[in-house]
């Protein structure tokens, strides 16, 4: 099984506001960069769209190492959080809907085929790809601003 590692990250200005992501993929000596960005957004969808785009690039089941500084993200599952949504109809602890399910459920059916490790890294520290994936998603924002 191939070997991936997938850089994500989601920025927004304003939240809701105008929004940017950026998926950077790694494997076997090679790099996608795969960015985009909505007018009218929020944070959190920012940085499901970076993970979920990087994985819908993938074009056969892979080993894939995320790093994300995404606590929204990783935490879902890394603390199980989605097993918990699964079983409740897609509602929290608290009973409330979860939020952007569409785009968990999304995300759901693009990891199915592959074995994930979640990791996640400090946000705008020393993470080289996790800035440029910063970067590049702060850039869409402008790109929408113009």
């Amino acid at each position: 099984m191939k070997k991936v590692i997938l850089y994500t990250d989601g920025a927004c200005s304003g939240n809701p506001g105008i929004g940017g992501w950026a998926s950077i993929l790694r494997s076997l000596g090679h790099e996608k960069v795969l960015s985009g960005g909505e007018k009218t957004t929020t944070n959190n969808r920012m940085e499901l769209m970076g993970v979920i785009s990087g994985f819908e690039a993938l074009k056969e089941p892979c080993q894939v190492d995320v790093y994300s500084d995404s606590a929204y993200v990783v935490n879902a599952f890394l603390q199980d959080w989605i097993s918990f949504w699964l079983l409740n109809n897609w509602h929290t602890k608290a009973k409330k809907q979860v939020q952007n399910v569409e785009l968990w459920q999304r995300l759901l059916r693009a990891i199915e085929s592959h074995k994930v490790c979640w990791h996640k890294v400090k946000g705008h520290a020393d993470s080289e790809l996790n800035n440029r994936c910063d970067e590049i998603a702060r850039n869409e924002i402008k790109k929408l601003q113009m």
